[in-house]
């Protein structure tokens, strides 16, 4: 491939990216249905003018039809009075009148389908336009939802995750600090009370061993700690 082949594909290219990103599908879509509406008058006009064409025929039709039938009616009237040039004049207009209603009468009938077709056509693209109408407003929402998600996106996208990752981290580390602390209080007013009740139940046990140790002592003769020995000699006091 030549060089100025190459420098072409690269322009072509990057000139089709420009439009594809300057292409918006909403507003080509609705620019679209805007240019098929704006056919319709025309479209309306069109068969219009074919039923007015069909409409004069048969008044011209009709109108010959009456001429023919005047004419008739004059041609035996000259020929009763005996003018028979009179009533060669009216038949060579009859002739031409009835030539002219033959012409008219197939002109009608062309007119009559052309005009039908017309019809059809104007309703066959109506029913095109409302079809793609449709079609485009289903379209466009779909764009138009295409077009938050990619907003989304790029919200998402341009989220900075480390700063909030900070934040929660030191208010996590702060949160267990705290617990910490207040578990420790906890843990040490509930020691200070159970050290309390250990002193006491020791206490109460020395108690009771010396009471122990004093009742033994008695049953020995011995006096217990803080009495004196009584020496019975016998004798009555």
């Amino acid at each position: 491939m030549g060089l100025w082949e190459r420098i072409a594909r690269v322009f072509r290219a990057g000139t089709g990216a420009a439009i594809d990103k300057m292409e918006d599908p909403e507003i080509i879509l609705q620019q679209t249905i805007r240019d098929m509406r704006d056919r319709v008058p025309e479209l309306n006009n069109a068969v219009a003018q074919v039923m007015a064409t069909e409409r004069l025929l048969v008044k011209n039709q009709e109108n010959l039809e009456k001429q023919i039938v005047d004419l008739d009616s004059k041609i035996k009237a000259a020929i009763k009075l005996g003018r028979d040039d009179i009533a060669a004049a009216y038949i060579g207009q009859l002739q031409q009148a009835q030539i002219d209603l033959e012409r008219t009468k197939l002109q009608l009938e062309q007119a009559r389908v052309t005009s039908q077709q017309a019809l059809h056509a104007r309703d066959s693209y109506i029913a095109h336009l409302k079809s793609r109408t449709n079609e485009a407003m289903q379209l466009i929402s779909v764009a138009k939802q295409a077009k938050l998600q990619e907003q989304l996106a790029q919200t998402m996208g341009s989220f900075s995750l480390g700063d909030d990752s900070t934040t929660f981290n030191e208010m996590r580390d702060k949160i267990d600090r705290k617990l910490a602390e207040a578990e420790a209080k906890l843990q040490l007013g509930s020691g200070s009370v159970d050290s309390q009740m250990i002193d006491i139940e020791r206490e109460a046990m020395n108690l009771q061993l010396e009471d122990k140790l004093a009742q033994y002592k008695r049953q020995l003769g011995l006096p217990a700690a803080g009495e004196t020995k009584q020496i019975s000699d016998g004798s009555p006091s």
